[in-house]
């Protein structure tokens, strides 16, 4: 990350087509204790220049822009070598698609418009904890990494009925086994097979794991989930 120290305010970037949208976000940034506005763009070019020379510690990015999209803005700017911000997808864009084509670009934080203003600042919060609580050079711990890691899959907002806490257990036991069942991640998380299977599909919208049918076994094919690699 670019941040200079913790006392630094951390500088977000917004990227949205719709200008009075941000604005709007502007405004909101600027009251947050910790966050500057480091600038605004408008389009896809426009938002991969103003991120290779503004080096913002985070990145408030649409999907749908002129130019190009907001994906196509991820993808260029992850394949520069320079530090990379972390980037809140905020975008009325909630096809599969698009929400597993930022999963693969290395979004971790994904907010579907409309939301309420605390939810914006609960996803800068955990941003900014993320960013200042982990080294950004050395060698991790092994705790450090299961946070990273399970960070990914608390990126969307839950649906009713899900917690936070589940989600990251059931997400660590799938890495973990690399591949499992509802049922049998079920029985060794003490869960019923029913909740179970609700984290691991939200996980599957995610992109932090996928789905496929398994016919080893007789009768009707078994579901089995993956944990994504990256």
């Amino acid at each position: 990350m670019t941040i200079a120290s913790l006392s630094t305010p951390l500088r977000v970037l917004i990227v949205d087509d719709d200008r009075s949208v941000a604005d709007l976000h502007r405004a909101f940034v600027s009251d947050l204790a910790g966050f500057v506005v480091a600038g605004i763009a408008v389009d896809g070019p426009g938002a991969v220049d103003a991120i290779r020379s503004l080096r913002p510690d985070i990145v408030l990015l649409d999907m749908h822009l002129p130019g190009f999209s907001g994906i196509d803005v991820l993808r260029m700017v992850r394949a520069d070598p320079r530090p990379q911000p972390e980037v809140l997808a905020v975008t009325a864009a909630r096809d599969l698609a698009t929400v597993r084509d930022a999963r693969r670009a290395g979004v971790r934080h994904y907010l579907a418009k409309p939301f309420a203003a605390a939810e914006l600042r609960k996803r800068l919060a955990d941003i900014a904890t993320e960013i200042r609580l982990v080294p950004r050079e050395g060698q991790l711990q092994q705790e450090q990494i299961d946070d990273l890691m399970t960070s990914t899959a608390r990126g969307a907002t839950l649906p009713k009925g899900l917690s936070p806490e589940t989600l990251s257990t059931v997400h660590r036991a799938l890495i973990a086994r690399r591949a499992a069942t509802s049922q049998e991640l079920a029985e060794s998380l003490e869960l019923s097979r029913v909740s179970c299977r609700r984290y691991l599909e939200h996980l599957v919208t995610g992109g932090a794991a996928s789905r496929e049918l398994d016919y080893g076994t007789s009768g009707r094919p078994s579901t089995r989930y993956r944990a994504t690699a990256g």
